[in-house]
């Protein structure tokens, strides 16, 4: 709940990911850890509590963000 993980539809998990809010500027550093269950239209990643707390949007639960893959992890699927 409070580490800096996140689930993504495609990115290969172990990536690391950069996740920058634009109301706020600020920026955290994640794993991608599941695929989750982004149905939503327009969401592009679902972070962890702790992650989200430290961009400042638990309030909202959602927010603009821009995402930058830092490094590539080595699988598609959990195992």
């Amino acid at each position: 709940m409070y580490a800096m993980t996140a689930c993504h539809p495609t990115l290969p998990f172990g990536s690391l990911v950069r996740v920058v809010n634009r109301r706020n500027h600020r920026s955290v550093v994640v794993r991608i850890t599941d695929r989750g269950d982004l149905v939503h239209e327009g969401r592009v990643i679902d972070l962890s509590y702790g992650a989200a707390d430290k961009l400042g949007m638990t309030w909202a639960g959602i927010a603009r963000v821009d995402l930058e893959v830092l490094s590539l992890g080595g699988t598609h699927s959990q195992q």
